[in-house]
């Protein structure tokens, strides 16, 4: 970090924001816990499925959608019936499984926090992230089952239907306040938390978000979807004045603006209002990183808007768009918790989402091709 700056400019300039040549330094050993994500578990059942099965739970082809009544059924139907693969998922568990992927060694950098059911779900869901070498402490409740998202694929459509059960059944006192949790907490050095679980535990949220901002630490959030930046507001609105990174995308962006009054659906007007608003830690300004599919990705800084390409991909090679969002923040943040520069950030998070939608799922190779 810079020296601080005179009183006219209180914050301090982020590692590589004046220039790239900070990105030849040596690089930085990482610890196990040294990021910290915390979120909605679900174990993704993914299984081709036949148009039969989608007209009887009356699903669309191409849809996102969370589970009713009628769709109790579903799930062990589709383990039964199809061939059906399991892997640990919910946003913020995919981005820090994808930022260990991209980080290899040591294993165990990403800590993830998370409520699941004592059922054979959860022990998939324990087994999953300990092969994808995540340190995940789940909080384990006998009330609901663990939460699932049901992916029927027919084609090159994906019909998701999530339900989030044990997901929603997270207690701060009883996991996040436990001594032995909260000093893996204080061992980390980034967070990340998707918007999703403003809706679960926003008191677990805002004690993670203080520490993180009274220990000059780097707090990262995503706006989600538009129903968090509509429905939620009032919860963002106690959050965000610790937020140093904040993810989303145009549509989310769009949502934000439109509740916030700012007038304006420039994602680059958006971004500049979202940076400039309050903050609590004003050691270092906030950053606003807004993706806009295949078009190019928007980040504020200070005083002034960068703009990313996305690297270009033949159409017919994506398999699946869906996890590229959470795979762009694994990405970043693979490069934010090892001091590297912005720029580099967002090409690792370019580099990790055109890896994920070539494939089905949020899944990827053994090792990535990314120097």
């Amino acid at each position: 970090m810079a020296s601080e700056e005179p009183k006219a400019k209180k914050a301090k300039l982020w590692k590589g924001e004046k220039a790239d040549s900070v990105a030849k330094t040596s690089p930085v050993k990482l610890s196990p816990n040294s990021l910290f994500g915390m979120g909605n578990p679900l174990l993704d059942i993914c299984a081709v499925v036949d148009k039969d099965f989608l007209d009887k739970y009356t699903l669309k082809p191409n849809d996102q959608i969370l589970a009713e009544d009628k769709h109790k059924m579903m799930f062990d139907e589709l383990v039964n019936k199809f061939k059906a693969e399991y892997h640990a998922g919910g946003a913020t568990q995919n981005s820090i499984k994808v930022a260990q992927w991209m980080i290899q060694e040591p294993h165990n950098v990403g800590t993830f926090f998370g409520c699941i059911g004592k059922d054979k779900f959860g022990e998939i869901l324990k087994k999953k992230a300990e092969e994808a070498h995540i340190d995940a402490h789940y909080y384990v409740q006998d009330v609901e089952p663990t939460g699932t998202c049901a992916a029927c694929i027919t084609g090159a459509n994906r019909s998701l239907v999530a339900n989030l059960a044990a997901a929603n059944c997270y207690k701060k006192e009883k996991h996040l306040d436990l001594e032995e949790n909260w000093k893996l907490v204080e061992s980390a050095k980034v967070y990340y938390i998707a918007g999703f679980f403003l809706t679960v535990s926003l008191e677990s949220m805002l004690k993670v978000a203080k520490h993180a901002s009274e220990n000059n630490k780097l707090f990262c959030l995503n706006l989600s979807a538009p129903f968090i930046c509509q429905f939620f507001k009032d919860h963002l609105k106690q959050v965000l004045p610790y937020v140093d990174v904040l993810f989303g995308n145009e549509t989310e962006a769009a949502a934000f603006a439109k509740e916030q009054d700012f007038e304006t659906k420039d994602v680059k007007e958006i971004a500049k209002k979202v940076q400039a608003l309050p903050k609590v830690n004003t050691k270092r300004h906030r950053i606003v990183v807004f993706t806009q599919g295949k078009e190019e990705t928007v980040m504020a800084l200070s005083d002034k808007i960068e703009t990313f390409p996305v690297l270009l991909i033949d159409p017919k090679d994506i398999a699946d768009t869906n996890g590229a969002g959470d795979a762009f923040v694994g990405g970043f943040l693979s490069e934010l918790v090892r001091d590297k520069p912005l720029s580099q950030c967002v090409r690792a998070a370019h580099y990790s989402a055109n890896v994920i939608i070539r494939r089905s799922g949020c899944t990827f190779p053994e090792k990535p091709d990314f120097v």
